[in-house]
């Protein structure tokens, strides 16, 4: 079967503070999210261009069903300038961490960093340069 698509088609990071988080995420990605609220429900959605490859998904609170964590599934989100060390320079400035400072994967793959949110989840960035 050959591939028609990416497989990842959506993703979800689960906050506590959605205003602390929504804060974050726009300073290190540089973009505002839409803030979505269905009854309990309350989600900030990252920007999405329909003609360019990836997907796209949200930040979450819904206490009942989501919960920030350092230990579960790493979502690679792709550097929003190509410049890791000025990605993580933001980082630390909007009250994140470095956890991997940037490193390479491979000549073939580029770079990669582990950052901490102020929620307590762990996201990675990604450039190829």
């Amino acid at each position: 079967m050959q591939l028609t698509h990416n497989i990842l088609g959506w993703f979800e990071i689960p906050v506590n503070d959605m205003e602390r988080a929504i804060r974050f995420y726009q300073k290190v990605f540089l973009n505002e999210l839409l803030r979505l609220r269905f009854g309990q429900l309350d989600m900030a959605r990252f920007p999405a261009n329909d003609e360019i490859a990836g997907a796209t998904g949200a930040l979450v609170h819904y206490p009942d069903f989501y919960q920030p964590s350092s230990g579960g599934v790493l979502i690679y989100l792709s550097t929003p300038t190509g410049n890791l060390d000025d990605d993580l320079t933001r980082v630390e400035q909007a009250g994140g961490k470095v956890i991997v400072p940037r490193k390479e994967i491979s000549e073939n793959f580029g770079y990669i960093a582990v950052i901490g949110d102020p929620e307590g989840n762990r996201i990675a960035l990604h450039s190829r340069t």
